[in-house]
């Protein structure tokens, strides 16, 4: 006979789970040849019966969210440089650097604002013949961290550089933070809504069954800082350079199922 199975499923604008209930007893019969000391006796066949019921198994999904507000802040400066001379070009972006390295890590500090160099490149430049008239080349200093005054004070006294990128991100302790605050409440929604699933059904309670938690990236708001800090790096090379963080939805999920007792 082939199993009978009842399903019904319920959702909501948080919460979706699906309910199978208890099946038609399931006769699993396994024959097995079981040979006898004798060669000259025919073997029997013995036959065992399994008996396996479904149990009443609910699947649920429940989520916590959270706005936050990035707290990272990473700025990319760069010095460019031309000559006839590979060697002029890149010596000329060496001392650049070097002094721009000298004057941020006056101001480093751990997490709070970290320095380091990025990019260096020096490449040939073709005139319209295709044949080689100069050297150009570029070397790039990065400043990141979560102390955003003492970042843009810092990019404001290198004015020797010129900005090429300012982005804002989510430090890893404030995400888990969040997430871990998050993960709780989406734990605590998760069992409410299991137990009440539990009562209406009219079961008893239930049992946890596979569970697993995610969490996704927040989408942050866009900010135009580049064409607004460039105006004002313009108007006062010394000046902190303007920036203005934004905002996203973190959200952590549960998924998973539960058993309920009758």
């Amino acid at each position: 006979m082939r199993p009978v199975f009842s399903s019904r499923m319920m959702t909501n604008a948080r919460n979706t789970y699906v309910w199978a209930g208890t099946s038609l007893a399931t006769t699993l019969v396994l024959a097995s040849t079981v040979a006898l000391a004798d060669p000259g006796t025919e073997p029997k066949v013995v036959q065992t019966t399994v008996q396996n019921l479904v149990q009443n198994v609910v699947h649920l999904s429940s989520s916590a969210t959270q706005e936050v507000t990035q707290d990272l802040l990473s700025i990319t400066l760069q010095a460019t440089k031309e000559g006839s001379q590979a060697s002029e070009v890149q010596a000329g972006l060496k001392q650049a650097i070097e002094a721009a390295l000298s004057e941020a890590r006056k101001s480093a500090q751990a997490q709070g604002m970290e320095v380091r160099t990025g990019s260096f490149s020096v490449q040939p430049r073709y005139n319209s013949t295709g044949r080689i008239n100069g050297w150009q080349g570029f070397a790039q200093l990065i400043l990141e961290g979560t102390d955003v005054a003492r970042i843009t004070q810092t990019t404001g006294r290198l004015n020797q550089l010129n900005v090429i990128s300012v982005n804002y991100g989510l430090s890893r302790a404030t995400r888990e933070r969040y997430e871990s605050a998050l993960t709780s409440d989406a734990i605590a929604r998760f069992k409410t809504r299991a137990s009440q699933i539990a009562a209406d059904f009219g079961m008893k309670g239930y049992t946890l069954g596979d569970i697993s938690v995610s969490s996704t990236d927040p989408g942050f708001e866009p900010r135009p800082y580049l064409a607004k800090a460039m105006a004002m790096r313009a108007e006062a090379a010394d000046a902190p350079l303007p920036v203005e963080p934004g905002k996203g939805v973190l959200s952590v999920t549960i998924n998973g199922q539960v058993n309920l007792m009758p």
